[in-house]
Protein backbone atom coordinates (compact mmCIF):
# COMPACT_ATOMS: atom_id res chain seq x y z
CA UNK A 1 0.00 0.00 0.00
CA UNK A 2 1.51 3.52 -0.87
CA UNK A 3 0.35 6.18 1.44
CA UNK A 4 -1.40 9.61 -0.02
CA UNK A 5 1.39 11.85 0.11
CA UNK A 6 4.07 10.05 -1.27
CA UNK A 7 6.63 11.38 -4.00
CA UNK A 8 5.87 8.66 -7.40
CA UNK A 9 5.55 8.46 -10.91
CA UNK A 10 2.67 7.95 -13.11
CA UNK A 11 2.49 6.81 -16.33
CA UNK A 12 0.04 8.59 -18.94
CA UNK A 13 -0.33 6.81 -22.96
CA UNK A 14 -1.04 10.65 -24.41
CA UNK A 15 -1.75 9.16 -28.16
CA UNK A 16 -2.81 6.01 -29.20
CA UNK A 17 -1.16 4.57 -32.32
CA UNK A 18 -3.50 5.17 -34.25
CA UNK A 19 -3.54 9.04 -33.22
CA UNK A 20 0.04 9.53 -34.36
CA UNK A 21 1.60 11.55 -36.93
CA UNK A 22 1.51 9.90 -40.16
CA UNK A 23 4.76 12.04 -41.04
CA UNK A 24 6.91 10.09 -38.24
CA UNK A 25 9.26 6.45 -39.02
CA UNK A 26 7.20 3.46 -39.01
CA UNK A 27 8.35 1.85 -35.73
CA UNK A 28 7.50 5.08 -33.98
CA UNK A 29 4.00 5.34 -35.37
CA UNK A 30 3.20 2.04 -33.76
CA UNK A 31 4.15 2.93 -30.06
CA UNK A 32 1.79 4.68 -28.11
CA UNK A 33 3.06 8.17 -26.63
CA UNK A 34 4.01 8.03 -23.39
CA UNK A 35 4.37 10.47 -20.49
CA UNK A 36 5.50 10.41 -17.43
CA UNK A 37 4.98 12.41 -14.26
CA UNK A 38 5.99 12.77 -10.86
CA UNK A 39 4.21 14.04 -7.85
CA UNK A 40 2.57 13.46 -4.60
CA UNK A 41 -0.06 10.96 -4.57
CA UNK A 42 -3.63 12.50 -3.90
CA UNK A 43 -4.89 9.03 -2.46
CA UNK A 44 -3.88 5.87 -1.21
CA UNK A 45 -2.88 3.50 -3.80
CA UNK A 46 -0.46 0.44 -5.23
CA UNK A 47 1.72 -0.19 -7.85
CA UNK A 48 -0.54 -0.58 -11.19
CA UNK A 49 -3.30 1.45 -9.54
CA UNK A 50 -4.67 4.99 -11.86
CA UNK A 51 -3.98 7.62 -9.63
CA UNK A 52 -3.95 11.54 -9.70
CA UNK A 53 -0.97 13.23 -8.11
CA UNK A 54 0.27 16.47 -7.18
CA UNK A 55 3.08 17.71 -8.86
CA UNK A 56 5.83 20.07 -7.08
CA UNK A 57 4.48 23.23 -8.97
CA UNK A 58 0.96 22.33 -8.11
CA UNK A 59 -0.39 20.78 -11.36
CA UNK A 60 -2.51 17.70 -10.87
CA UNK A 61 -2.00 14.86 -13.10
CA UNK A 62 -3.00 11.24 -13.56
CA UNK A 63 -1.46 8.44 -14.76
CA UNK A 64 -1.00 4.68 -13.20
CA UNK A 65 1.87 4.10 -10.88
CA UNK A 66 4.98 2.97 -11.94
CA UNK A 67 7.12 4.01 -9.32
CA UNK A 68 7.56 4.85 -6.29
CA UNK A 69 9.87 7.58 -3.99
CA UNK A 70 11.62 7.42 -7.96
CA UNK A 71 14.84 9.37 -7.92
CA UNK A 72 17.04 11.52 -10.10
CA UNK A 73 19.20 9.32 -11.64
CA UNK A 74 21.47 11.49 -14.22
CA UNK A 75 23.64 12.49 -11.42
CA UNK A 76 21.06 14.53 -8.60
CA UNK A 77 20.74 11.05 -6.92
CA UNK A 78 17.65 9.56 -5.04
CA UNK A 79 14.69 11.31 -3.65
CA UNK A 80 15.31 12.68 -0.25
CA UNK A 81 11.72 13.47 1.78
CA UNK A 82 13.51 15.86 3.37
CA UNK A 83 13.93 18.27 0.69
CA UNK A 84 10.65 17.04 -1.36
CA UNK A 85 8.90 20.45 -0.41
CA UNK A 86 11.68 23.12 -0.60
CA UNK A 87 10.70 24.56 -4.23
CA UNK A 88 6.72 24.82 -2.78
CA UNK A 89 8.05 26.40 0.45
CA UNK A 90 9.99 28.72 -1.25
CA UNK A 91 7.18 30.05 -3.52
CA UNK A 92 4.82 30.30 -0.57
CA UNK A 93 7.74 32.61 0.59
CA UNK A 94 8.07 34.78 -1.80
CA UNK A 95 4.51 34.73 -3.16
CA UNK A 96 4.97 32.99 -6.16
CA UNK A 97 2.23 31.33 -7.60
Amino acid sequence: MIKKGTWVEVEEIVLIPENRAKNIPEETKITPLKCWTRGYCISDCSIGDEVKVETNVGRIASGIIVDIEPGYYHTYGKYVQEIGHIGKQAREIIGGP
